[in-house]
């Protein structure tokens, strides 16, 4: 994906970009931080991402949320508008100083769920068009009856744009959301033959996730930045960086 201003394409950047999709239940953020961790253990520099996580929108997002004033076009712009500001502050930079960025989510997200709410998928890929291509993008595929039995043993209850009322498709929120993840997971099934997704058995063991995660991931370290404060800092100063989210990540370290 090019850059929207014309910038250095971020495939030519020293980093790596490994991120992870799937519906609910899937069991891919379990599988990333299990991947977060070992890469850490050998000494790699990690900075972690996740969907829907800036600071920009985030109390923008829950208003709209509680009045239940968003519709599916504002819904996007609005996860767009968040993306934007994650890839500008925290993925670009972090490739740029040669850092291995995990992303729990990414454009894939939007492409299946925004759809699925009846979105263009050309506008969609459009609006996307200036977020880096993905080193490795990992699909956790799992059925649906099993992605339902993980979600219900480990929530309450659903909100009411997690189970898709807004859709109109049951009134019921169990089974609206068992609907709306069908049609979410009918879009991912597209999306790994359009963007070769690395698919993943998601029912397989953890442990043999993992195993195949980094068998995939390994080949592309060589020459990943190390987990070094000094060396970091060179890094990012030498192309002229800085800035609150910099600052945060050096004393993480």
């Amino acid at each position: 994906m090019a850059t929207a201003d014309g910038s250095t394409a971020p495939q030519d950047l020293p980093g790596r970009l490994f991120i992870v999709e799937g519906i609910d239940g899937s069991g891919k953020s379990t599988q990333l931080d299990l991947l977060h961790k070992w890469l850490v253990s050998q000494g790699y520099l990690v900075i972690f991402t996740e969907w829907n996580s800036s600071r920009i929108v985030r109390r923008t997002t829950r208003r709209g949320k509680r009045r239940r004033i968003l519709t599916p076009l504002t819904f996007s712009l609005i996860h767009a508008a968040d993306f934007s500001s994650r890839v500008h502050e925290q993925i670009i930079p972090a490739l740029q100083a040669g850092a291995i960025v995990l992303a729990d989510r990414y454009v894939y997200t939007a492409y299946a769920r925004d759809a699925a709410r009846g979105v263009s998928a050309g506008w969609l890929r459009r609006l996307y068009s200036f977020a880096p291509d993905p080193t490795l993008a990992f699909y956790f595929d799992v059925p649906l009856d099993e992605a339902i039995r993980r979600i219900e043993l480990g929530r309450d209850e659903l909100s009411y744009y997690e189970a898709g009322l807004d859709l109109g498709l049951s009134g019921d929120p169990a089974e609206s959301f068992r609907l709306f993840q069908g049609i979410i997971r009918d879009q991912y099934g597209r999306l790994v033959d359009e963007f070769g997704l690395e698919r993943i058995d998601a029912t397989d063991t953890l442990v043999n996730q993992q195993e195949r995660m980094r068998a995939l991931v390994q080949p592309h370290l060589a020459g990943a930045m190390r987990a070094e404060v000094s060396g970091l800092q060179e890094a990012l100063a030498a192309t002229g960086l800085s800035g609150r989210y910099l600052a945060d990540m050096w004393r993480a370290l």
